[in-house]
């Protein structure tokens, strides 16, 4: 059937990933770093996702395509759902931890942890703990490298964690709306020194500049051994 459809230019896409989220049906994700239009039949034609895009990649076309599936998406959205739901899984309840400062010599090291969930994936980007906070994200493997990582890093801010290569996943989309819907004061990107960690680094800055705001950024590089190497 002829019908209004979206079209994504991939030139312009910068890969931010908010028309994903803003997206209800599901039917646009990163694939490469760019937007796509995975289920035709998960597009409704309605374009939430067009005022979204800060690039105008994406406009409406009308072309041949399947019909909008309606009962498709009701029952993606369900099984999304089932899967997100914090009643279903308590680790993705958002809550703040508040310790007490002490003073006590030789006592184990304890926790700067100040927030959960910390996995990029599962924060809320919403979350009252982000307004004000000096925001780390890190590497997974920094925390295990360098022995300090608590106090030199954790301590004093909101700590988000993921890996690019793992999840498989590109982040900018997710760290956009929380830099734009939040009073973040600084950024700090904890890297390791191997390659795929370039994934994390580059998803912060182009995150960075996709959310119109001037967040001073750090990038710091931990070496296999330990070392911080920049």
């Amino acid at each position: 059937m002829i019908r209004k459809i979206i079209k994504i230019d991939e030139e312009k896409c910068n890969g931010c990933g908010i028309c994903a989220e803003a997206c209800h049906e599901g039917a646009i994700g990163l694939v490469g770093g760019k937007a796509r239009l995975l289920r035709e039949d998960y597009c409704d034609g309605l374009g939430d996702c067009l005022p979204a895009c800060p690039t105008g990649a994406i406009r409406f076309e009308e072309r041949e395509a399947p019909a909008y599936d309606e009962a498709a998406v009701r029952a993606a959205k369900q099984t999304k759902g089932a899967e997100k739901l914090p009643c279903g899984c308590p680790g993705t309840a958002s809550k703040e931890i508040h310790r007490e400062e002490t003073q006590a010599k030789n006592m184990p090291v304890h926790s700067r942890l100040s927030q959960w969930p910390v996995q990029i994936k599962l924060a809320p980007v919403n979350a009252p703990y982000f307004n004000g906070a000096d925001l780390l994200i890190a590497a997974d493997c920094t925390a295990y490298a360098y022995g300090n990582f608590h106090n030199d890093f954790i301590r004093g801010r909101v700590t988000l964690i993921g890996c690019p290569k793992l999840d498989m996943a590109d982040y900018a989309g997710k760290l956009t709306q929380i830099l734009a819907l939040n009073d973040v004061k600084s950024v700090t990107v904890a890297r390791m020194e191997v390659p795929c960690c370039g994934g994390l680094e580059n998803a912060v800055k182009r995150a960075v500049r996709a959310s119109g705001r001037e967040i001073p950024t750090r990038v710091v590089t931990i070496a296999t051994d330990g070392r911080i190497v920049e």
